[in-house]
């Protein structure tokens, strides 16, 4: 594993995606936020400020899934449909340092992104006079961040053995997903049934509960949870990250080309 070429790959992954034109995405999230801000107070007397702070992490979150997915599963992908993955091969690179390079790229870009769209949604609800906790919005954005991070690392597993179109549906289903498998473990236990409550579980181990990283309810009000488990739920999504970045280097490393 040598840093040096991951660096050279990520930098080059990350001059890629910015060249197909993804910070447009900047664009149509600032249009939102300027359509938020002069629609909600119209249509919701006395709670325009919660909901102008909800709305606009929210989209901050979609928009950032979407490029996630969209862009994560056509890294590798990409390369081997238009063959130069051939050419990429007999040059000393392995293939766990293309894997972890695409990955970083992409999250390259996508920090760049969340922080972009930061500094715009900030400077909104400061000149809309919006009541908000600074700290409390950016811890949420970080961990906005970790989740996208997780998100990607997906997208490249599905994107290593199947085609884009079934990989972008298998990386939105496990998104979808992971933002109830708690719940779902919740309905098992609800059931009462020993079967279920298996299945319950096994689907809560297996998918990422990206729950863990949804902070927008709590950091609308100011509040965060306790240092712990901030710490844990940071833990968890780096290390679950890394497994599937290890999954995706090891079934990548099975191909034949």
């Amino acid at each position: 594993m040598n840093l040096a070429r991951i660096w050279v790959i990520a930098a080059n992954g990350f001059r890629e995606v910015i060249r197909d034109r993804i910070l447009y995405v900047i664009v149509f999230f600032g249009i939102v936020l300027v359509l938020a801000l002069r629609l909600l107070p119209e249509i919701s007397v006395g709670a325009e400020g919660k909901i102008t702070l909800d709305l606009g992490l929210a989209t901050i979150s979609l928009l950032g899934a979407i490029v996630a997915i969209f862009v994560g599963t056509g890294l590798i992908n990409k390369e081997i449909e238009k063959r130069t993955v051939l050419v990429l091969i007999p040059k000393p690179i392995s293939r766990a340092e293309l894997i972890i390079g695409k990955h970083l790229g992409l999250s390259g870009v996508l920090a760049v992104m969340i922080a972009i769209m930061t500094v715009i949604y900030f400077a909104a609800i400061s000149w809309s006079k919006i009541e908000f906790s600074a700290i409390s919005l950016l811890v949420a954005q970080l961990y906005l961040f970790l989740e996208l991070v997780l998100l990607t690392a997906i997208a490249i597993v599905f994107g290593v053995f199947t085609s884009s179109i079934l990989a972008t549906l298998l990386s939105f289903g496990v998104y979808l997903m992971g933002k109830v498998s708690s719940d779902l473990l919740e309905l098992g236990k609800i059931s009462k049934n020993p079967n279920i409550e298996a299945i319950t579980q096994g689907m809560y181990l297996i998918l990422p509960d990206l729950e863990r990283f949804n902070l927008k309810n709590t950091a609308v009000y100011g509040l965060l949870p306790s240092g712990q488990e901030l710490l844990n739920n940071a833990l968890y999504g780096l290390v679950y990250s890394a497994l599937l970045l290890a999954l995706a280097s090891l079934i990548f490393s099975r191909r034949q080309f």
